[in-house]
């Protein structure tokens, strides 16, 4: 999934004030938008060299994670839904990545703030409820598969 510089760019601009949003759109614009790769990059930065999960990547592993946690947290789903309706809040967006800071820690996977920004940038990208209804591609394919389509 890619991030256009233009959406980096209106980030940058919505949280100028907070660093791991800048850090987050650092990796992104190194990466040239490429999500997946920012996301892996942050993490070795913060974690140290990562685990491989055969045929997944550690994007799609932390994701599916994160699914039940942020999919039956009716909260989560309405500040993501809130913010869609006002995207040009700074406040409404910085409250979604530290709401889903906290909810991944409760759920005893600890996520740096500036990569709960590019789950967040990427729940945004395809919608909360295309997340939420996403299940894994068979191994073979490489595309996306949706259970209610």
């Amino acid at each position: 999934m890619q991030i256009t510089s233009n959406e980096i760019q209106a980030m940058r601009e919505l949280m100028p004030d907070y660093n791991p949003g800048l850090e987050a759109m650092d990796h992104l614009e190194r990466n040239n938008g490429d999500v997946e790769r920012a996301f892996e990059d942050l993490w070795q930065a913060k974690n140290g060299q990562a685990m491989m999960g055969g045929d997944k990547s550690l994007l799609q592993i932390t994701l599916k994670a994160l699914r039940n946690e942020l999919c039956g947290d009716d909260g989560f789903r309405g500040q993501i839904k809130e913010y869609t309706r006002n995207p040009g809040s700074s406040p409404l967006l910085t409250g979604v990545i530290v709401s889903l800071v906290g909810l991944a820690s409760s759920s005893g996977l600890p996520l740096d703030p500036a990569i709960a920004t590019v789950i967040v940038l990427y729940i945004l990208k395809i919608g909360v409820n295309i997340f939420c209804d996403y299940t894994d591609p068979p191994a073979a394919s490489r595309g996306f598969s949706f259970s209610k389509f």
